[in-house]
């Protein structure tokens, strides 16, 4: 299950670690000099297929490393917001066309003002929503038939962070919105080629790299492989009974774990540390309720809770891992939208890296 750990590397006063050799080999544990251990670099792969919260979790790691977004990068994120949240109700309107499930007249014409209004997250951004846009918003959320087919989403593709934004309508919609750190972690822009981002620990560098999860992608990973120290590799747990954007014929669960058994097992990954974050237990605890595994999964036997069924997702995920004597497979359960959560889960993440180098003598 979830392991967790006490403090790594932090990026307080304290001087960071580093290993030593002593005359008789063994390692032993030092305070790391400027000579030494300054601009070293960790490097820290995200991989995953599409939407498994590799993103979020990067800005996770920007929170926790780095401290927040100034009011600058905060206004960049408005235009992200105003298009997740007008495009996901855009997507619920097609749905309830689709499921055979209307509206009632009054809500018709706030409709057709959703599904006219034009927003991109790369568009200019327009200093607040249009107050008529924000009301029909506001109405269309309220309405039941609206909430009764977000519920059946499974069915169509939509934003996981669709209800929250919906729920947040008025405020986002509001004169002088800036974003706030929950509106930027559930915010949503397709991942493309590669990004990196550098975050001081100590007297360390951890270098993160997310790339793109889509197939289209994929072909990029190869560069990014050689001396990685850690792969994190996201499975989005919640998706056990969806479809792939790219291929509505392919689970995206078998997917993830035919990626996860390909890519832990090749030979770039062979000195790197693995950990398998089975992420969005929020949503997977929320959707056993109305969609049991067992009615995807013909090998599931237990009833269908949380616990149960997080000690199955990780059963389909553990034995694909073939190098667990030389270096042991870690398994978070997380959500990556839960701060706090994340802080110890990064935690555990940086004394892992810290294990790992102590057991190498001189990674670091």
């Amino acid at each position: 299950m979830a392991q967790t750990g006490a403090n790594g590397p932090s990026g307080g006063g304290e001087q960071a670690p580093v290993v030593r050799k002593t005359r008789d080999g063994r390692g032993s544990l030092q305070p790391c000099s400027e000579a030494t251990c300054e601009g070293r670099d960790i490097k820290l792969l995200l991989l995953g297929t599409g939407e498994s919260g590799k993103s979020t979790v990067l800005k996770q790691m920007r929170l926790h490393h780095v401290g927040g977004y100034s009011k600058e990068e905060r206004d960049g994120y408005r235009e992200i917001v105003y298009a997740n949240l007008i495009q996901s109700m855009q997507v619920v309107i097609e749905a309830l066309h689709d499921l055979n499930m209307p509206l009632p007249p009054s809500l018709r014409d706030k409709a057709a003002l959703v599904m006219s209004t034009r927003v991109s997250a790369h568009d200019p951004c327009p200093p607040m929503l249009d107050p008529l846009v924000t009301d029909a918003l506001v109405s269309l959320w309220a309405d039941p038939t609206t909430k009764a087919c977000v519920s059946k989403s499974r069915e169509f593709q939509l934003n996981d962070s669709a209800s929250y934004y919906f729920d947040a309508a008025q405020r986002i919609g509001s004169q002088n919105y800036v974003p706030t750190d929950q509106d930027i972690l559930r915010s949503r822009v397709k991942t493309t080629g590669l990004t990196e981002e550098r975050f001081p620990v100590g007297q360390l560098n951890y270098v993160v790299f997310d790339v793109g999860g889509q197939r289209s992608e994929r072909k990029k990973w190869i560069h990014c492989f050689e001396n990685v120290n850690v792969l994190i590799f996201l499975v989005a747990i919640s998706e056990y009974d969806q479809t792939l954007y790219e291929d509505s014929d392919i689970n995206r669960m078998n997917e993830a774990a035919g990626l996860f058994e390909s890519i832990s097992n090749s030979r770039w990954f062979a000195q790197s540390s693995v950990i398998l974050f089975l992420n969005k237990t929020d949503l997977f605890k929320a959707k056993l309720i109305t969609s049991p595994i067992y009615e995807y999964y013909s090998d599931y036997e237990g009833p269908s809770d949380y616990p149960t069924g997080c000690a199955y997702m990780e059963s389909k995920f553990r034995p694909l891992y073939r190098n667990e004597a030389a270096r042991p497979l870690i398994v978070h359960f997380t959500c990556a939208t839960d701060t706090e959560q994340l802080k110890v889960v990064f935690a555990a993440v940086e004394e892992s890296i810290l294990k790992a180098a102590i057991e190498e003598l001189g990674i670091l």
